[in-house]
């Protein structure tokens, strides 16, 4: 599978962004999906992931009750609404796929998630 994420860009502290995130292929509704994000310097982190027909969803503490997560099978898409942003929350963020080969499992672990796509950076300023 194939990804493709944008919606990024520079945003105020306290305002809103969407991101998406397109895959290619027939089978989307198959992977669990995961948003991650890497600020510069840093390893890449969790940020919130959702199961495949999108009835269960889990998200990093740092952005609970602020990012929402969800998707449309029927458009091969993923999205992350983030509200009340942060500076902190600056940082190139990452769609990725879980083909779920250990099992129908939703994770923040990385290392579960072997397709990625390009990334696309959000950046708050104060």
């Amino acid at each position: 599978v194939q990804l493709q994420a944008s919606g990024g860009g520079l945003v105020q502290a306290g305002g809103s962004l969407r991101l998406s995130c397109t895959a290619s292929g027939r089978t989307f509704s198959t992977y669990h999906m995961g948003w991650f994000r890497q600020a510069p310097g840093k390893e890449r982190d969790f940020v919130a992931a959702i199961s495949r027909r999108g009835a269960r969803t889990v998200y990093a503490d740092s952005v609970k009750g602020r990012f929402t997560i969800s998707r449309d099978n029927a458009k091969n898409s993923v999205y992350l609404l983030m509200n009340n942003l942060k500076r902190e929350d600056s940082a190139g963020y990452y769609c990725a796929a879980d083909p779920m080969f250990r099992g129908n499992i939703l994770t923040g672990n990385r290392n579960e998630y072997p397709y990625w796509g390009q990334g696309t950076q959000v950046t708050v300023s104060s």
